[in-house]
């Protein structure tokens, strides 16, 4: 059960973030390397608020959700905007993506000393799972990171299907250069979409120290799972991120554990492979992600 329930609250984590990726991929077109330590990010936003606070990382989630879209959004005006006015190539901006991460990563190894220093707790590496309690019999944390998620599917299937704001977000993603042209702000959509990037990758965040140990390079081992969670599904899809999250979320902890049992735990350093390999077979099979697969037709070749 505990195993069931640790791959669940993984998996969550993973369409969270996947989400955010895939956000920002569709309207800028731009594969985000600093994902992971968005995540990252939203912990130690949490921790501050718990070591100076004093407040529980559960109730500091809507402070992560806010701290973390601010950061999405300085991530596009700061580091992405100049270069796409510039008509930078999507090699260039995403390699701006990777010199932001670098540069978030020393940020973050900055302020957990200069935290540590405050506090006098060490903060290089911290957990929040003494601090779970139980909610109707199960661990916090899983149903938290449960509700999230039905939270914000139902969040974003509304606003992109029952608002204005929403049809206006839709036409800018499928095509920003058209949508311009019918007089939407391509503009305000693009920034609002990195401020829920970073919203949900903080979201996410507030909640990991709950599953696992956090370091401030934490962010550089999560972001393969994360980007494999977005190409599995499809790059180009948000439904395609909530399946490929689940996918490699559950494989990733449930295959890790069963290849622990046979060549011992020393094999959890190499679990990377998984979401790799997963990554990597989808991409064989179907380039676009497994959205892209026409079942009915698949369905029908197999029935031969």
């Amino acid at each position: 059960m505990a195993l069931i329930e640790g791959a669940l609250i993984y998996a969550n984590l993973m369409v969270l973030l996947a989400l955010g990726l895939t956000i920002t991929y569709i309207t800028t077109s731009v594969p985000n390397f600093a994902q992971g330590s968005f995540a990252v990010f939203g912990s130690y936003v949490a921790l501050t608020f718990l070591q100076i606070c004093n407040i529980h990382p559960y109730h500091s989630l809507p402070l992560c959700f806010l701290f973390g879209g601010l950061l999405g959004l300085a991530t596009y005006l700061i580091a992405l905007r100049p270069l796409i006015g510039r008509g930078a190539s999507v090699v260039t901006l995403m390699i701006a993506t990777l010199a932001w991460d670098i540069l978030l990563l020393g940020v973050i190894g900055a302020y957990s000393g200069f935290l540590s220093s405050i506090t006098k707790k060490s903060t290089t590496n911290f957990l929040f799972t003494p601090l779970d309690f139980p909610v109707v019999g199960l661990h916090g944390r899983l149903v938290v990171s449960s509700l999230v998620i039905l939270l914000t599917i139902v969040f974003l299937t509304f606003l992109l299907y029952k608002t204005k704001f929403g049809i206006a977000l839709r036409a800018s993603m499928e095509n920003p250069a058209l949508a311009e042209i019918m007089g939407i702000n391509v503009e305000y959509t693009r920034l609002f979409s990195w401020f829920l990037s970073g919203a949900l990758a903080g979201l996410a965040g507030g909640i990991l120290p709950f599953k696992q140990q956090i370091f401030p390079v934490t962010g550089d081992v999560l972001i393969v799972s994360i980007f494999a969670s977005s190409i599995v599904g499809g790059l180009s899809s948000l439904l395609g991120a909530v399946i490929g999250g689940y996918i490699v979320g559950l494989s990733e902890s449930l295959a890790s554990y069963a290849l622990s049992l046979y060549f011992g735990p020393a094999i959890l350093s190499y679990s990377k492979v998984i979401p790799l390999s997963i990554l990597i077979a989808t991409l064989l099979i179907a380039p676009k992600g497994i959205v892209s697969i026409r079942w009915r037709r698949l369905l029908k070749w197999l029935g031969r």
